[in-house]
């Protein structure tokens, strides 16, 4: 099991930074604003969130629809008579934001991603402690995988994680590394982190 973890967790970074040449990139691009997330209940993800997590609503706006035009299949990709019913934006602290959506449409599928499938994704929030976030976390109901998982060895090591869900499913994870991680040493690109630099 370990070793799998240690693959899983270690394996992937060294791929992604193997052999591969500097991209271009978009011209004026600043960073990582926000991650759009579609939910089953506006409400309820809101409270998540707010309540649970600890981001704080910004603003929430909508409905978008187009009845007798192709407007939001031409935008966003969607089925010509989806609907955006609400949007609500959240600032998660020093991170970047998330924004909620709630949409209805002809061709809507109920489907949540486990982390293997294509197109599967997480949302990581940096905390100070893994352990204290898992407490925290299972004080309020919500369900916890395996950990906090200290890792020890290869490029990754410095960094404690632990994954949890939304009451509907979306995967998150807690994720530390108070002293940075060991690719940092020698590394030409730092990733970006909201932790203290001088802890």
């Amino acid at each position: 099991m370990k070793r799998l973890i240690r693959t899983l967790v270690l394996g992937l970074p060294l791929l992604a930074g193997a052999g591969m040449a500097k991209a271009d990139s978009i011209p004026g691009i600043r960073g990582h604003d926000h991650t759009g997330i579609t939910v089953p209940d506006m409400k309820q993800a809101v409270s998540f969130f707010t309540d649970v997590v600890g981001c704080e609503k910004a603003m929430s706006f909508g409905p978008f629809a187009d009845d007798k035009g192709t407007f939001m299949q031409d935008v966003l990709g969607v089925d010509p008579k989806a609907v955006i019913e609400e949007i609500t934006m959240l600032r998660c602290q020093f991170g970047s934001n998330i924004e909620l959506f709630k949409y209805t449409a002809p061709d809507q599928k109920d489907l949540t991603p486990k982390n293997s499938d294509i197109g599967g994704f997480h949302i990581a929030f940096y905390v100070d402690d893994v352990a204290a976030a898992k407490t925290y976390l299972e004080g309020k109901g919500i369900k916890t995988r395996m950990g906090p998982i200290p890792v020890e060895q290869g490029p990754a090591a410095g960094q404690t994680i632990l994954y949890f869900q939304a009451p509907w499913g979306l995967q998150l994870e807690a994720i530390s590394y108070p002293k940075g991680m060991a690719y940092e040493k020698d590394a030409k690109t730092v990733l970006w982190s909201v932790r203290d630099p001088a802890k």
